[in-house]
């Protein structure tokens, strides 16, 4: 019989069975050897980088985590003298005893919650909230972790042809173009990582789910949208590309009071870009937590730099102003190349600032103030069709820390005064909350400011926001207290007042 070549073997699959045995086996012991190679790998990254074990704070490979359960220990209270100390005993009734800080660590969720073993064995309502303090120790250590995060590839840029859907995480993933999210773990880091300009982007494009029919838009919040939207987009049938922008002017968004937000990395913002390509953006962070680059070795020895990580000293005209937790203000997160491209932001005041022009159709720009009228002035005119102010979690409904007996939506030191500008502007004002108790707080708390209640018309009623972070934020200073950023989502703007003529004959 006539040998066959390899060279014929393998297009038309007819040789010598005996040939075809060895090549076969040959084939599928290469197949074999590579995919045990492959195994290999994936089962040695997975043991060193997705680790199931529960690390307790304190004993964290990762020195931040271990600075947070030192904090922790600081100020957090144990719940079961907590509760002791509201429940005097008989023998001394008059005096009870205070309650003690945090020390022992649960070992099902490796957070300090009690102050001794004893306490947390007779705490019967640690179970409902140990479960989420243990789904967040795990989303912590996998965040540092060495796993590749593929949940933070953002795509690029969008193809004509293909539309966005705005109707929740997973339609939104799918149609944008991300790499497929398997686990809850990947959707809570990514959810939490792209909450903020989604929450911004699903409201003000053409396709968001808040729309009239399911009556979370009114009528007047459709006609502000529409301004907005024929800003960012292009007439309809038209092509929604970067050649769109030739000749428009650029869309300014306020994030007011700016904390996490202003710390994300550029290249989050830059996905309003791509969400709306015919858009330029101009985006200010305002506020006295907003994060600013770290300044030089040089500069940081001089006590004169003005822009430093050093945390405002407390107000001390309240005397309570103390007991009140102040988070620590985030540190700046940004690329090497993008801390060359920043600039210092002239203003008269001489207010730590900077700005980077990320690409031509964004810039980002921080300003460590309170927003003042100083401020105010500098920042306009305003206009309905291309600025919008953003508050994300702003705490109308909180007590003042500076103002006894005052919310903080009245408070001087806070939101009071702010908002009778804003709605002077009458540009929408978007407001998020991190609970459906904090939407309500918020708003009876509006509802009952002078010179706020009766002021604005609503632009979107308030409900949940389906791009809110699906990651729980544990409160420091009482781990029973976990929230969602941007849980909820309303909004308003300035009432308008019609002026008609009349004429009598």
């Amino acid at each position: 019989m006539q040998r066959c070549s390899r060279s014929r073997l393998a297009p038309h699959f007819v040789a010598h069975p005996r040939v075809l045995t060895v090549y076969s086996a040959r084939a599928i012991v290469h197949y074999v050897r590579q995919a045990k190679a492959q195994s290999s790998t994936f089962m040695r990254n997975s043991l060193e980088t997705q680790d199931s074990t529960i690390y307790p704070l304190s004993s964290s490979p990762f020195p931040d985590l271990r600075a947070r359960a030192q904090s922790i220990k600081k100020i957090s209270q144990c719940p079961v003298c907590t509760s002791h100390n509201h429940l005097p005993t008989k023998i001394n009734a008059d005096a009870p005893s205070p309650p003690k800080l945090v020390a022992f660590e649960c070992p099902e969720c490796g957070y300090p919650t009690h102050c001794s073993e004893e306490h947390w064995r007779n705490d019967t309502e640690h179970r409902r909230y140990c479960g989420r303090l243990r789904e967040v120790n795990e989303d912590d250590h996998d965040l540092r972790s060495r796993r590749q995060k593929i949940e933070y590839e953002l795509p690029g840029a969008q193809a004509y042809e293909e539309a966005i859907s705005f109707a929740n995480w997973d339609i939104f993933w799918y149609t944008r173009g991300f790499r497929s999210i398997d686990t809850e773990q990947m959707r809570r880091h990514a959810s939490k990582l792209l909450t903020y300009p989604l929450t911004i982007g699903s409201i003000i494009h053409r396709y968001s789910n808040l729309n009239t029919y399911n009556q979370r838009l009114t009528p007047e919040g459709a006609r502000s949208l529409a301004a907005l939207r024929a800003t960012v987009h292009v007439p309809v049938g038209g092509r929604d590309t970067h050649a769109g922008s030739i000749g428009k002017p650029p869309t300014r968004i306020f994030v007011l009071g700016a904390r996490t937000e202003s710390a994300l990395p550029p290249d989050v913002w830059g996905q309003l870009c791509y969400l709306f390509p015919s858009a330029i953006f101009q985006i200010y962070f305002i506020g006295p937590q907003v994060a600013l680059p770290r300044a030089s070795a040089k500069e940081s020895q001089s006590s004169q730099d003005p822009v430093s990580e050093t945390e405002p000293p407390p107000h001390t005209s309240n005397p309570k102003a103390a007991k009140i937790y102040e988070p620590p203000i985030p540190t700046y997160v940004g690329s090497s190349m993008s801390k060359r491209r920043l600039r210092a932001l002239t203003v008269s005041s001489g207010i730590p600032s900077y700005t980077l022009p990320h690409s031509p159709f964004l810039s980002l720009t921080a300003l460590r103030s309170k927003y003042t009228q100083q401020i105010h002035d500098e920042l306009g005119p305003f206009d309905p069709y291309t600025d919008l102010f953003v508050l994300y979690a702003p705490g109308f409904g909180f007590p003042s820390p500076t103002s006894p007996n005052t919310l903080q939506v009245s408070a001087p030191g806070e939101w009071g005064g702010v908002l009778p500008m804003l709605f002077s502007t009458r540009c929408p004002i978007f407001v998020t909350a991190f609970s459906p108790a904090d939407v309500e707080r918020d708003v009876k708390a509006l509802d009952g400011a002078d010179g706020v209640a009766g002021e604005f018309d609503w632009i979107i009623t308030p409900g949940k926001n389906e791009f809110g972070s699906e990651k729980w934020e544990v409160a420091e200073f009482d781990l029973r207290i976990m929230v969602k950023l941007n849980w909820g989502v309303w909004g308003i703007r300035g009432k308008t007042k019609e002026v008609r003529e009349r004429r009598f004959w």
